[in-house]
């Protein structure tokens, strides 16, 4: 008689099955395979904590002893969750768990609360800064993530092997494989970075600090990039220009340097970079 798993270890053999760590989600996004599979560690990590959540609740409240019997119930709890004042983020990180341990879209469920830029707390205007980190000690890291927009993991492993240069524009990039692999050639905007990268034996950075806000020089050096290449939004066809939506309303963009700045921070659409990163 085949053994019978318990809710929480159901939940873990689904999202362990759609493991795909160290493939290339760009190239897969390609071929439309994304939807089937978990690219990072931490993803992983989220959903199944999530998804637990959801299948002890459903035990406790329904008697539910599989993921099969638990599925109707699963708008129940998205309500209960988002009347329980769970900001906007956390619910669609609760529904896109849900969706990817029952193999459908988050669009199939109760929908979930709108996120707005000003409720972001993470690197946005008068931030918690961590007290045990101070800027002025760690300045050239400082000025180092601001000029090169790395995320920490590629910062951790960095090499000067990774420095590029281009004969055309006279110009350095780091050579980077970053979130689900796919690689981009980021620009570096200091000189102080380019000798930092040049002189490294072995890791550019042998430590990072722990209380480095990495995100919010992320923005500064978006913001940097983007302004480097921005045209008079008077200047450009209404069609080049990107308007922001929700609490952004009014604010428009130059679309073809949105482009560069986001494909120099290794994302995919501009409006990732409307929400979280450009500051005017």
């Amino acid at each position: 008689m085949p053994k019978k798993y318990g809710l929480t270890k159901q939940v873990k053999n689904v999202l362990d099955s759609k493991i795909r760590f160290g493939h290339s989600k760009y190239e897969d996004k390609k071929i439309g395979i994304t939807a089937d599979y978990i690219y990072s560690i931490s993803t992983y990590k989220s959903y199944l904590k999530h998804g637990c959540y959801f299948v002890k609740w459903a035990k406790s409240a329904h008697g539910c002893k599989d993921l099969d019997s638990a599925k109707p119930f699963i708008n129940e709890y998205l309500q209960m969750r988002i009347d329980s004042g769970l900001s906007p983020y956390t619910q669609k990180l609760e529904a896109a768990a849900l969706a990817k341990i029952y193999g459908c879209s988050a669009n199939d469920f109760v929908k979930t609360d709108t996120r707005h830029r000003a409720d972001i707390k993470r690197s946005r205007g008068e931030k918690v800064r961590d007290k045990h980190f101070s800027e002025k000690r760690n300045q050239e890291f400082v000025n180092f993530c601001k000029a090169t927009g790395l995320r920490r993991s590629e910062i951790t492993s960095l090499k000067s092997s990774q420095l590029v240069f281009d004969e055309d524009n006279k110009s350095y990039f780091l050579d980077i494989v970053g979130k689900g692999g796919r690689r981009r050639l980021a620009p570096i905007l200091s000189d102080e970075a380019v000798e930092r990268v040049k002189n490294a034996d072995g890791l550019v950075w042998s430590k990072i600090p722990n209380g480095a806000d990495i995100h919010a020089y992320r923005s500064d050096y978006c913001t940097a990039i983007y302004n480097k290449h921005a045209r008079p939004l008077d200047k450009i066809p209404k069609k080049e220009r990107y308007c922001c939506r929700s609490d952004l309303k009014g604010v428009w963009y130059d679309k073809k340097a949105m482009l560069i700045a986001s494909s120099a921070l290794g994302h995919n659409r501009i409006s990732v970079i409307a929400a979280h990163y450009i500051r005017k």
